[in-house]
């Protein structure tokens, strides 16, 4: 799937958060899309903490979508 796709990699020795983040992905625009994301993360929870400092964390992020084939 995906007329366009995108990955990252980040890493952090150490990492922390003053307020949980809020984060979304959102594709505007016209037309039906197929889409996917997916991270997998390495000792960061989900949800992390406020004030929690997290160490050696490693977050792989994968996005991919794509109009939606007509049947």
């Amino acid at each position: 799937m995906g007329d366009i796709s995108f990955r990252s990699t980040v890493h952090a020795e150490r990492l922390r958060f003053t307020q949980e983040p809020r984060t979304a992905v959102r594709f505007p625009g016209t037309g039906k899309r197929e889409s996917a994301s997916h991270s997998d993360r390495t000792h960061l929870p989900d949800p992390v903490g406020a004030g929690q400092e997290y160490e050696d964390v490693t977050v792989a992020y994968r996005l991919a979508t794509g109009l939606a084939r007509e049947s």
